[in-house]
């Protein structure tokens, strides 16, 4: 996560009113400072940190707003900021762990124009875009989408298609982007490193706002996509010269207590030999959901050792909203 301070992005590199077909002040003002507190004990307070600050984007008329889900879990309190300064308090309503989008309610009057979404579809690679962050003109970044693909993250986490543009915003946590029609194509979740005609750029990974649609009025009326939760094992795994390696296990999670150790190779799920990070994810998730049992053969010291993991659903071990 990227923090807020006293800087700009290079004007060169700043979108231009006279060269845009939309209302870019309105497009800069619908993007929202955000700052979430976390208690000490919380459970991805010492990943993620305990004061949280990045950018959620306006996109509905009653001030709704869309962030990057991490920037929101296990948040105690949350204030927004505007470009004119008004600051308000918010709720969490919810994070969707299989897309990562989290969504706040204000608790009072932001007095912004909301953001139309867009669609995967409507961007190819070579495109220009903007990112935007917090902060005006001076936060919003020309920049080019060079890839849509997929995506796979250490935390149990994959993305059919993402989208994956360059140069790199610096405040890239819930930035928006948009397209040459100033509608939202997706929100800032990572800064990653993407080779660009030969040589290796930093960019950033979107995640797509078509994603939102199917879940909207679930996370709304629930707080949680209607679909059964995902086995988490709660094992952070990482894909290295053509191996899937332990990096690390969560505390007191599925993976620990089955005595899953960092530095293990994954070998096989239920039998089967995963291929890269994403198959190794979708074969445990096809075993079934949250609580189903998974079978691992992981390399050891050069030994095989089988281990049988009780799935858990990752949203028992979070911190949950003192209301919705």
């Amino acid at each position: 996560m990227a923090d807020t301070g006293d800087w700009s992005i290079p004007a060169t590199l700043q979108p231009s009113p006279k060269e845009l077909h939309f209302d870019l002040a309105a497009a800069l003002d619908a993007v929202v400072m955000l700052r979430a507190e976390v208690p000490d004990d919380a459970f991805t307070a010492s990943i993620l940190g305990t004061e949280r600050v990045g950018s959620g984007v306006v996109i509905r008329g009653d001030g709704l707003v869309l962030t990057i889900g991490y920037l929101i879990t296990e948040a105690q309190m949350i204030w927004l900021s505007t470009n004119s300064g008004a600051v308000v308090g918010a709720h969490p309503l919810a994070y969707d762990q299989v897309t990562g989008f989290g969504l706040v309610q204000p608790l009072g009057r932001l007095d912004v124009h909301a953001l139309e979404p867009s669609s995967l579809a409507s961007c190819a690679p070579g495109d220009e875009v903007i990112a935007i962050g917090h902060g005006g003109r001076a936060h919003a970044l020309k920049t080019t989408v060079i890839a849509k693909r997929e995506f796979a993250g250490y935390w149990e986490y994959v993305l059919d298609e993402a989208i994956f543009t360059a140069p790199a915003h610096p405040e890239w946590s819930g930035a928006a982007l948009i397209g040459e029609d100033g509608r939202l194509l997706g929100i800032g979740s990572l800064l990653v490193q993407e080779e660009v005609n030969g040589e290796t750029v930093q960019g950033n990974m979107m995640v797509p706002i078509n994603l939102l649609t199917p879940i909207l009025e679930d996370l709304l009326a629930t707080g949680r996509a209607r679909r059964p939760p995902r086995p988490w094992l709660g094992m952070y795994t990482t894909e290295a010269d053509g191996r899937l390696v332990v990096g690390g296990v969560a505390n007191a999670g599925p993976a620990e207590r089955a005595g899953v150790q960092p530095g293990d190779l994954v070998i096989d799920v239920a039998g089967e030999r995963p291929t890269a990070l994403a198959d190794f994810f979708r074969r445990v998730w096809r075993l079934g959901p949250a609580g189903v049992d998974v079978p691992l053969t992981l390399a050891r010291d050069g030994q095989l050792v089988r281990v049988q993991i009780h799935s858990a659903d990752r949203n028992d071990f979070l911190k949950k909203p003192q209301l919705h």
